[in-house]
């Protein structure tokens, strides 16, 4: 029985600083590249884009403008898979590099060190620090969370139980319960984004997403025509609430 494998999409981010010494950062990227490339040719990747930082300032993440872009791409593109070299190539601090691993995780995103296969195993030392990063964003989440409830109340108080913090989301309207304003699905809405999945699983641009919605009737929240900015920024929300 014949069998075939289907060839994975996938980024390639590569770093150099420029206040490096030596030969490791003077044949950086090349040198990464052709690191990512080998990997991505034995595994059956493709690298779609590249994205290269020159680090220059003194603090990890300062001067990103490639990262940034990255993660940006990775919530619009439908491209979750990012080859890098090393992990110290997202940054040399241990702190750093787990913080930016943990983001990828909560966002459904695979990041792949080509030459460290175990990058993401139980030494002890990455073990403590996932769980102390675990234990600050559930405390970061249980804090923002006390935060909102207590300015509901005490705007639904000032107002009448009329006031519901922040902008409603594509795909929900609200409703009074027992004179409380409560979010609720937008059932067209709702049907709109389901549509928008479907053309994005089959391997649309997000142009051709929008232009499509469009064409079938399908009306943004504000205004008739749909833009690739509202699609990304529709699907983004979506995955990750999903």
């Amino acid at each position: 029985m014949e069998t075939t494998n289907k060839i994975r999409r996938a980024f390639g981010y590569v770093r150099v600083s420029s206040t490096g010494q030596g030969a490791e950062e003077r044949d950086g990227i090349p040198r990464q590249k052709a690191a990512i490339r080998k990997y991505a040719a034995a595994n059956e990747f493709r690298i779609v884009q590249w994205f290269a930082d020159t680090v220059s300032g003194k603090k990890e993440l300062e001067n990103r403008p490639a990262l940034q872009d990255l993660m940006t791409a990775l919530h619009g593109n439908g491209t979750k898979l990012v080859l890098i070299e090393k992990l110290d190539r997202l940054a040399r601090d241990l702190m750093i590099q787990e913080s930016i691993i943990a983001d990828f995780r909560r966002n459904g995103f695979e990041l792949v060190s080509v030459t460290e296969p175990d990058m993401c195993s139980d030494d002890p030392t990455r073990k403590l620090l996932r769980q102390m990063l675990g234990a600050f964003a559930e405390y970061e989440c249980t804090m923002i969370s006390l935060k909102l409830k207590g300015a509901r109340v005490r705007a639904a108080a000032k107002r009448g139980a009329s006031y519901v913090e922040g902008r409603v989301p594509f795909g929900y309207r609200v409703v009074k319960h027992d004179g409380i304003p409560v979010r609720v699905p937008e059932p067209a809405e709702q049907s709109t984004i389901v549509r928008m999945k479907q053309l994005r699983d089959a391997g649309n641009s997000l142009a051709k997403i929008a232009e499509q919605l469009t064409a079938e009737g399908r009306k943004a929240r504000a205004g008739k025509r749909w833009y690739e900015k509202q699609i990304a920024r529709v699907l983004s929300r979506t995955s990750i609430a999903s």
